[in-house]
Formats: C-alpha cells, sequence, structure tokens
C-alpha cells in the first residue's frame, strides 16, 4: 500500500507540474506580437536623410492621443516602397527639399483605433484642428475614417516635403488652443514642410490633391511632391494630398497588425 502511495503521490505532483507549466506558458504565447515579415524594412535603414515625424506616437492628431500599435516614432515599409522613397529623396535633395514622413505602415489595431474614436460622437476634443466644418457623424460616409486602411498593407505612406535647411518644429501641448487645418500657414500649427494649402490629416475637401481653390505656390508645391513620387510609382490618393501608394504593392491584399516598433523587425537580423 505504501508503494501506491507514493506512487500516486508522484503521479499527482506530476500532474501538477505539468499543469503549473501549461498555465504558465499560455499567457506568454498568447500575448505574443506578430512579427513583421521579411519584406518590411525601417525606412531609417535604407535612407537616413528623410525626416520622420510620425503624428499617430505623439496626441497630436485627430484623435488627441497616442494611437494604439506605435511603440516607436518610426517608419516602416515594405522594402520596394522604402527604396523608391530614397530615390524621390535623391532627386529631392537636388533641388534643396527633403522629403518628410508623418505616417508609413499603419497595424490594424490603430486603423481599429480610429473606427472607435470615430464611432464614439462625444469625443470632439481635436474638431477644432482637423475637421472643423465635418460634422462626426459623417466621417464614415464621407469617407475619412474606414474600417480598412492602405497603410496595413506596408506601401503606403502620409508624406509632405521640407526646405532644407530643415527648421525645428515646437511639440504640440495637449490642451492648447486649437487653429483650423486650413488656415493660413503662419496660423495653423507650425510644420517645418513647405505651404501645401492645408495641413496634414486636414479632414476637408481643400485637401484634395486638385482642388481648384489652392493655387500659386501651394499648387506648386503639391505638383513637386506628387511628380517626383510618381516617377518613382507612387500613387497618389486624389482626397489626400499627402497620401501616396507605392506600385506594384508586395502585399496587395494583406493587413497586418505588428506593432510600429524596431522589435517587430528584430528576426529579420
Amino acid at each position: 500500500m505504501r508503494a501506491l502511495s507514493s506512487a500516486l503521490r508522484g503521479l499527482v505532483t506530476a500532474t501538477t507540474a505539468l499543469l503549473a507549466v501549461a498555465l504558465t506558458s499560455a499567457p506568454s504565447q498568447a500575448s505574443a506580437e506578430p512579427e513583421a515579415p521579411e519584406e518590411f524594412v525601417a525606412l531609417k535603414d535604407v535612407d537616413k536623410s528623410i525626416l520622420q515625424e510620425i503624428r499617430y506616437f505623439t496626441p497630436h492628431n485627430f484623435v488627441g492621443e497616442r494611437v494604439d500599435g506605435y511603440e516607436q516614432p518610426m517608419c516602416i515599409l515594405t522594402r520596394p516602397a522604402a527604396e523608391a522613397l530614397h530615390n524621390a529623396q535623391v532627386q529631392l535633395l537636388r533641388k534643396g527639399y527633403s522629403l518628410k514622413v508623418y505616417d508609413c505602415y499603419r497595424p490594424q489595431r490603430a486603423v481599429d483605433h480610429f473606427v472607435r474614436w470615430a464611432k464614439d460622437l462625444d469625443d470632439q476634443s481635436m474638431k477644432a484642428e482637423f475637421y472643423p466644418n465635418v460634422d462626426k457623424t459623417r466621417l464614415f460616409a464621407d469617407g475619412y475614417i474606414a474600417e480598412k486602411s492602405g497603410h496595413s498593407r506596408g506601401s503606403t505612406l502620409d508624406v509632405t516635403i521640407v526646405k532644407l535647411p530643415a527648421l525645428p518644429t515646437r511639440p504640440y501641448h495637449p490642451g492648447e488652443p486649437l487653429v483650423p487645418c486650413y488656415a493660413p500657414q503662419d496660423e495653423r500649427f507650425p510644420d517645418n514642410s513647405v505651404d501645401m494649402g492645408t495641413g496634414f490629416d486636414c479632414f476637408d475637401t481643400l485637401s484634395h490633391t486638385d482642388s481648384p481653390r489652392i493655387q500659386g505656390v501651394q499648387r506648386a508645391n503639391r505638383d513637386l511632391l506628387r511628380s517626383t513620387l510618381a516617377a518613382q510609382g507612387f500613387v497618389n490618393l486624389p482626397e489626400e494630398w499627402w497620401h501616396f501608394t507605392y506600385k506594384p504593392e508586395p502585399f496587395p491584399d494583406t493587413y497586418f497588425d505588428f506593432p510600429v516598433s524596431r522589435k517587430s523587425l528584430t528576426s529579420h537580423h
């Protein structure tokens, strides 16, 4: 009987140990973040000269807080898109300009954050700057917010042009008075980019690349950005002067959700 009792005790101990291992290992498996495929790179590793101002890592965006999935302020793109952007940068540097990216690859969880925000009609803290003339109930119908974004496929970016030498820009202070994104350049939030007629992420028809209300220097600046990128295979979204997609896309039908961080790319080395 003693031998049987010892055997039973051993079996119970072993079973308990197995359960403990299973319970402790399950959460770590569940919390493991997806990683970027080999085809993705950090833009800095392809071109260090392109300026980066990743707005969704900051509270200075239409949501008013850092957006889910942006763990570091960095631009990640598919390699073909990053290399094409480098080629465009070479052309602009010769003319005394630099590209500046506001957003590149965007995880699906960030898009989901936008959708939740858009459905919360009580949260209009950033309306005065980013969508002064648009009723928040219209954001989906008017196409400003969608359940999916081309950014999540890795070959789309939001970009502008900066005259060199680039001037420093002051940080945004949450709660500061907001100015409409279509106000004259010297009145709206300071940005070291050339004057494009509106700020980035301005929910307004003035942001349409070929808006007839945009003329003169502003029109010339938009045309310079579009023509420079088009020569390298980028296609502009007509509703947003800053939005470009490299074609052909390596992942035309895949929406990724790995975080924006160097860690997402670590398996590449």
